[in-house]
C-alpha cells in the first residue's frame, strides 16, 4: 500500500513532465508554423525580407493602418487599466474593509462578463454606444468602457488573489489607531501590499485589450486586430509578423507576472525563516 498515491496529492514528476510537454507542444506548433510562414519566399526558399520590411523606415507609411491600430490599442489599454484601477480596485478594498457581506455579490457581478459571449455583449452595448457617440464622440478611447467590462473577471481574480493573502482589515485598523487618515492608510499601507495583484491585473488587461477583435470589429473601430485582418488581405506575411510580435509581448507580460509572484513567495519565505 506504500505505492498508493493519496487522493488529491500532486502529480508525480513524470506526470508533470508529460503534461507540460504536451501543453508546450500544443503552444509551440502554431507559433513555429507562423514563424516559418513569415520567412517564406514567394520564389521558393526562405528570406528575412518580410521582417526587414516591417522594421524599415518606410513601414510606417506602407503599413500605416497597422501602426494606427497599434496606437489605438495601446491607448485603449492605458484607458482600460485606469478604469480598472479607479473603479474596481477602490470598490474591492471598500468591500473588504467595510462591507464584507457584499463580497460574494461583488464577485458574482465581476465574473458575469466571462459567461457572456463577446458578440452578445456587443449587441447589448450597441444602443449604449449610440448615446456615448452623441455625448462624447466616436473616438477610439470610448471603446475602453466596453473593454473594462470584458477584462473585469480577469482583473478581479488577479487583485482578489492578492487581497485574500493580506489582512487589510488589521492593517487598516492598526494604521488608524496610530492616527493615520484613510487616504494615508490607502496609499501608504494597503496599496503597497497589493502591488503584485495590481500589476498582474494591469498586465492581463493590456494583454486582453491587445488581442481583442470582436467588439472593435462590430462597433466599427480600428484597433490592432482589426488592422491586422485588413492588412492580411493584401500582405499576409506582415499580418503574421505583427501577430508574432503581439504574442511575444503578451508572453513577456506573463513572465513578469510569474516573476512578481515568485519574488513575493521568496520574500514571504525569508520573513517566515
Amino acid at each position: 500500500m506504500s505505492g498508493v498515491r493519496p487522493v488529491g496529492a500532486a502529480p508525480g514528476r513524470v506526470a508533470r513532465t508529460v503534461i507540460l510537454g504536451v501543453v508546450g507542444i500544443l503552444f509551440t506548433i502554431p507559433i513555429v508554423a507562423m514563424l516559418e510562414f513569415s520567412l517564406r519566399n514567394l520564389a521558393g526558399g526562405y528570406t528575412f525580407a518580410h521582417w526587414a520590411g516591417v522594421f524599415s523606415p518606410a513601414s510606417t507609411v506602407t503599413y500605416a493602418v497597422v501602426f494606427t491600430g497599434l496606437r489605438n490599442s495601446l491607448l485603449l489599454a492605458v484607458v482600460t487599466v485606469v478604469i480598472i484601477l479607479v473603479i474596481l480596485l477602490p470598490t474591492m478594498i471598500l468591500v473588504q474593509l467595510q462591507f464584507p457581506r457584499l463580497r460574494r455579490v461583488l464577485e458574482f457581478i465581476c465574473i458575469i462578463p466571462i459567461t457572456v459571449p463577446a458578440i452578445v455583449v456587443v449587441v447589448g452595448l450597441a444602443p449604449v454606444y449610440s448615446v456615448v457617440a452623441r455625448l462624447a464622440g466616436s473616438s477610439i478611447w470610448t471603446l475602453a468602457f466596453a473593454y473594462g467590462v470584458t477584462v473585469l473577471p480577469y482583473a478581479y481574480r488577479a487583485i482578489q488573489s492578492n487581497l485574500s493573502l493580506v489582512d487589510v482589515v488589521t492593517l487598516a485598523e492598526a494604521a488608524r489607531s496610530l492616527g493615520a487618515g484613510w487616504a494615508s492608510v490607502l496609499w501608504r499601507v494597503i496599496l503597497p501590499n497589493l502591488r503584485r495583484g495590481i500589476l498582474a491585473a494591469a498586465f492581463i488587461t493590456v494583454a486582453v485589450v491587445l488581442g481583442e477583435f470582436t467588439i472593435a470589429s462590430l462597433l466599427n473601430r480600428v484597433n490592432l486586430q482589426t488592422a491586422l485582418v485588413q492588412v492580411s488581405k493584401s500582405d499576409p506575411f506582415v499580418a503574421v509578423i505583427f501577430s508574432l510580435l503581439a504574442l511575444a509581448f503578451a508572453f513577456v507580460l506573463l513572465l513578469l507576472i510569474g516573476r512578481l509572484a515568485s519574488d513575493r513567495r521568496t520574500r514571504a519565505q525569508k520573513k517566515a525563516s
